[in-house]
């Protein structure tokens, strides 16, 4: 529980999904999921390490830590047995789609260890979730370079993410001193801007690949534009909670089935 388990899932599943989409070998997916979900863990795991203190004064009872059900000490070596082997992985997986692997595990770190509380709190998750396509295509044997449209839309996501999740915590965060880009816009315009990015995300991957739209694209499109005003309606009802950043999960793996069964590929020219 200490890991951030939907998160990590949520990106695990889909760098997973983008693997297979590019027709990676099976145990090259294989190495390529193992290495973003050691990187997601060595994330998760350092992000309740650092903040066991704050959690524990803010009284969060869903941290592990923060109640005493696990001990600091077993979770940093957790976290750095998830970084070895978050290393080890991306190696195996070469150069260039290793490089890239770890520039995921480092944007999370970065976030952690200070950017959270910043203006820039969002370029960590801009970074690693553009990246994740590239993961894909450079473990390919000729290790092309991702479409434009593949990037953006990673981007995006990640963008929205970070607004969301962090919603809920605005008052515990402001309280001990965090003071990001959600922080800064509030809820009204984090919500607003995160289900912007959504739609702009479903965008670029409905009109980025080369050739025409398939019928049942358009439908997967008009579904994440309704869903996206139901989230904004229902934000302005009252506060937000976990249930806007579950949204945003279902939200994404629409988006990833867009990339999987769309019959276009994600690399540069695509």
């Amino acid at each position: 529980m200490a890991c951030h388990p939907l998160p990590t899932l949520a990106v695990t599943v889909v760098g997973g999904a983008l693997g297979g989409a590019v027709g990676l070998s099976a145990g090259r997916l294989l190495v390529l999921v193992a290495a973003i979900l050691t990187g997601q863990l060595s994330i998760g795991w350092s992000n309740d390490v650092l903040d066991a203190e704050r959690d524990r004064r803010s009284g969060r009872t869903d941290k592990p830590l923060a109640v005493g059900s696990i001990d600091r000490r077993t979770a940093t070596l957790a976290t750095g047995i998830a970084v070895l082997l978050a290393v080890a992985f991306a190696l195996a997986l070469g150069g260039w789609a290793g490089g890239a692997a770890l520039s995921i595990v480092a944007c999370g770190w970065a976030y952690n260890l200070g950017l959270r509380s910043t203006v820039l709190s969002f370029l960590p998750y801009a970074i690693a979730f553009g990246a994740l396509p590239a993961v894909a295509t450079l473990a390919l044997p000729t290790a092309p370079l991702p479409a434009w449209w593949a990037v953006a839309a990673g981007s995006m996501l990640g963008v929205g993410a970070h607004l969301l999740n962090v919603l809920p915590d605005l008052e515990q965060d402001a309280a001990n001193g965090i003071r990001g880009l959600p922080h800064r816009l509030g809820p009204g315009p984090s919500t607003g801007c995160a289900v912007l990015l959504v739609l702009g995300a479903a965008a670029a991957l409905l009109f980025g690949p080369v050739g025409p739209v398939p019928p049942w694209r358009w439908i997967a499109f008009g579904a994440m534009v309704a869903g996206a005003a139901g989230v904004a309606v229902l934000q302005r009802r009252g506060p937000a909670g976990r249930w806007l950043f579950k949204a945003l999960i279902v939200g994404a793996a629409i988006d990833v089935v867009l990339f999987a069964v769309s019959g276009t590929g994600m690399t540069t020219g695509s």
